[in-house]
């Protein structure tokens, strides 16, 4: 598969090959625990008390609207935001200081069947991680994750696996690479050690459709949500086996997005609706944020004590976490409905994908 590295101005400014080894489902260490949901809600601070956050929007490059948009990512060594589009069949890497974009391209596009069945729509580079010297890529027109070297932006080998990918992270203390899969119910690890060569090592199977993914580091746990079961697992990084299980009581339409609180060692879920928080060390729940009957909110991500939520409904929400586990409003900001899955940078600059826009939309932070 051949790479092209293209360099592109900024186009417009507006508002708005071994095949994976199965293991056995892995047992948790005792009985899954279904925790309930705490049905406190933080009282939403005075209107008055709440920064409404202006923005502005940039025309991906290359891009016809609608692109097909889902993870990005934020590179904090070098202040870029990473955007795969698969409509393009291309990675769009935006520096913040320059404003201009480089694009990665030469990825697999093709219009198919999606979750939705008897709906067909683009899919191509749809997630990606920052990792040690490199990005992983996950492609779901090719089944593949592809490395680009962070500094050159030049591509090594993809790994082509046996089910489409969706989520992708690298996991620093093993040098790994898990990357979920939902339509097989399963996990697959992919060895990183050897910079810019990925290699299969085995694929963990669960007892659902993993949505979503997390790491704590230090207790070597990976966390991924059970969307069509309305779980949330956590998994030894070590042995492949589920340690957790845990209930974050999203409804009918299941857990999707969630984000690892280090800090505090908190796991924040993402409901269609609301967010959650659960307590990382033995699940039970914590404070709960309201976010929209409509919002659709998939992804997440969380900067110190803030988190980032960009709801397809239309919304913004940034909300600071407290010790206790509760979320407060601290600032809200207005996108076009369908945008999602917001990233933010040290400074508290957020970055969403806006897919029917085919456009970049920055807000810049006000604290």
């Amino acid at each position: 598969m051949r790479r092209e590295l293209i360099a592109c101005a900024v186009l417009s400014l507006g508002c708005p090959n071994v095949p994976p080894v199965d293991v056995s489902m892995p047992q948790p260490d005792a009985c899954p625990s279904v925790v309930p949901t705490s049905k406190a809600t933080v009282p939403q601070p005075d209107a008055s008390d709440v920064i409404v956050l202006a923005s502005h929007a940039i025309a991906l490059p290359n891009a016809n609207a609608p692109s097909n948009l889902d993870y990005i990512a934020y590179e904090r060594g070098a202040a870029r935001v990473w955007i795969p589009d698969g409509r393009t069949g291309s990675v769009d890497v935006f520096d913040t200081a320059t404003g201009m974009f480089k694009v990665v391209g030469g990825f697999k596009s093709e219009e198919r069947e999606g979750k939705d069945k008897g709906k067909k729509r683009w899919m191509g580079p749809s997630a990606v991680s920052i990792g040690d010297g490199f990005a992983y890529i996950g492609d779901r027109a090719s089944n593949e994750v592809c490395p680009i070297d962070l500094k050159t932006l030049k591509p090594a080998a993809c790994v082509k696996l046996a089910a489409r990918t969706d989520g992708v992270v690298f996991v620093a203390a093993s040098h790994e690479v898990w990357v979920t899969t939902p339509d097989d119910s399963s996990v697959v690890v992919l060895d990183a050690s050897t910079p810019g060569l990925l290699k299969q090592k085995t694929t963990i199977k669960v007892a659902g459709q993993p949505e979503g993914y997390a790491v704590d580091e230090a207790r070597g746990l990976f966390f991924t949500n059970l969307e069509d079961k309305g779980q949330t697992l956590a998994i030894e990084v070590a042995t492949r086996k589920v340690k957790w299980t845990w209930s974050p009581s999203c409804g009918s339409d299941g857990p999707q997005g969630l984000v690892y609180d280090a800090a505090h060692v908190f796991v924040i879920v993402a409901c269609t609706d609301h967010v959650q928080v659960l307590d990382a060390k033995d699940g039970h729940a914590l404070g709960k944020l309201d976010i929209g009957a409509d919002a659709k909110v998939d992804n997440l991500d969380l900067v110190g004590d803030r988190l980032y939520v960009a709801a397809r409904s239309g919304k913004l929400t940034v909300a600071k976490i407290d010790d206790g586990g509760q979320l407060t409003i601290t600032a809200t900001g207005e996108l076009a409905k369908g945008a999602r899955n917001a990233v933010a940078d040290d400074k508290g600059n957020v970055y969403v994908g806006d897919a029917q826009g085919a456009q970049l939309v920055i807000f810049e932070s006000k604290r």
